[in-house]
């Protein structure tokens, strides 16, 4: 069962991390956030959420499962710069027998304003085949609490973009 209204957990019913800090080396030649580190930062915010839902680190180890990510749509919103902090949130929108959908966002600290968004499709594979399986019902049921602790968020406004042909 999922801990209520504690840390990592917002009021909000999504899982966010602490604070990140940008680190210089972080940055590009244009002076922002590589676009890397982004990723880095929304998959450490993944790892929390897979350890609270029992599909993290340890579970790998004892099952001889995991999760894999096979998709990933980020939007880049506003610029993120040296010095800045930000937090990331998880918001698990559905779920299959064998696959995740989530979506993020990082919020800059201090501001309050929405740096990026990222919506992943994760799948379940067995590491002793490495083919895609079912969720244990452990899984399952974890991912049902989650969506329903977190449907009160509504369907976040930009998850199911896409990038379109430009002509």
């Amino acid at each position: 069962m999922l801990s209520p209204n504690e840390p990592p957990f917002g009021p909000d019913g999504l899982i966010w991390s602490e604070p990140y800090d940008i680190e210089l080396d972080w940055l590009d030649y244009n002076g922002h956030l590589n676009m890397a580190y982004y990723h880095v930062m929304f998959d450490r915010t993944v790892d929390i959420a897979f350890d609270i839902l029992g599909l993290g680190r340890a579970y790998r180890s004892s099952q001889q499962a995991s999760i894999f990510n096979v998709e990933t749509h980020v939007v880049y919103r506003r610029e993120v710069s040296a010095h800045d902090q930000v937090r990331v949130s998880f918001h698990l929108i559905g779920r299959d027998d064998k696959r995740l959908h989530g979506f993020q966002t990082m919020v800059r600290l201090g501001d309050d304003q929405l740096a990026a968004t990222s919506e992943s499709l994760f799948i379940h594979v067995d590491m002793t085949s490495r083919q895609v399986s079912p969720l244990p019902a452990r899984g399952i049921a974890a991912a049902d609490e989650m969506i329903a602790r977190q449907a009160g968020v509504g369907m976040p406004a930009m998850a199911g973009r896409r990038i379109a042909p430009l002509n």
